[in-house]
């Protein structure tokens, strides 16, 4: 499987805080690649314990594709700044709000693409306002909560958080990894390599958004029908294998959406970082027939 190297932005990218009308964002911001007719604005959500880094491997493929793709740092996340202790202000529709605000500040109508949690944050977005969006895409992300294992490793990271400082857990995470984990990223959305980079987002990420962000994922509700009633493209895309949500649960969901649906093979819970040629060729076709 395909990992990139380092958190180093793709060439062309620009990595940099965008300024909206509720607080600044940490981006990585991708153009249209030279001699490319610009066929559209995407913005992309990271998944738990993830950050904007993660769609490295997909900006320079879809540039040549004519789309301008700006991956954020959510509320909390890695560089984006938030509060340390307090989890009111990762409820799930305060981060929906900042996803209709970085539509604002890039430019709307964008289309928007979440992985895993950033799917379900993104799919709240949609169903606050639809408007801003040409099209959503789900990558690895399910219809309700989490899978029973996954929901157990979250509830060890929450305990854990309630008495270790992060840099304790951290190496509490480490030291617990089997060699399997070590080398594909071990927790719940990592897909990268460099553990050095891996710490440092780590330590950046706030310990209130892990909290109240991990219990959503394992009380989310069922709320595909809602989306079904929104008048937008759908795609759901995700890896042949994911023990986070299963994929049949995947199949169904875009069964019910009338979406179209994508498995990447070869891949799993991260196409993105496990398959990228062919997740970025996916997005991109998506895209296409999307286009407003």
């Amino acid at each position: 499987m395909s990992r990139p190297p380092s958190f180093v932005p793709p060439p062309g990218a620009r990595a940099y805080p965008l300024r909206t009308g509720r607080g600044e964002f940490a981006v990585v911001d991708s153009p249209v690649a030279d001699g490319v007719e610009p066929r559209g604005v995407a913005l992309l959500l990271p998944g738990f314990t993830g950050s904007k880094e993660d769609f490295n491997p997909l900006h320079v493929a879809l540039g040549a594709r004519g789309y301008r793709t700006v991956a954020v740092d959510g509320r909390g996340q890695y560089e984006t700044d938030g509060p340390q202790d307090d989890e009111s202000a990762y409820a799930q529709d305060e981060l929906a709000r900042d996803v209709l605000a970085l539509a604002e500040a890039v430019g709307a109508p964008v289309h928007l693409l979440g992985h895993s949690l950033g799917g379900q944050i993104a799919r709240a977005a949609v169903l606050l306002d639809h408007a801003p969006f040409v099209s959503l895409t789900l990558m690895a992300s399910g219809p309700a909560q989490i899978s029973s294992s996954q929901q157990d490793r979250v509830k060890l990271l929450r305990d854990a958080l309630a008495v270790m400082s992060m840099t304790d857990v951290w190496d509490a995470i480490q030291a617990m990894e089997t060699p399997e984990e070590t080398e594909t990223g071990g927790a719940l959305d990592e897909g990268l390599d460099d553990r050095e980079d891996l710490r440092r987002r780590w330590l950046g990420t706030k310990p209130a958004q892990l909290l109240a962000t991990g219990r959503q994922l394992c009380v989310e509700p069922d709320r595909v029908a809602e989306l079904a009633a929104v008048p937008l493209p759908f795609h759901v895309l995700s890896g042949s294998r994911d023990d986070t949500w299963p994929v049949p649960l995947l199949d169904d969901m875009a069964v019910r959406l009338k979406a179209r649906q994508t498995v990447i093979a070869r891949a799993e819970h991260s196409p993105n970082t496990d398959q990228p040629a062919a997740t970025a060729k996916a997005i991109a076709d998506f895209w296409d027939t999307a286009a407003p």
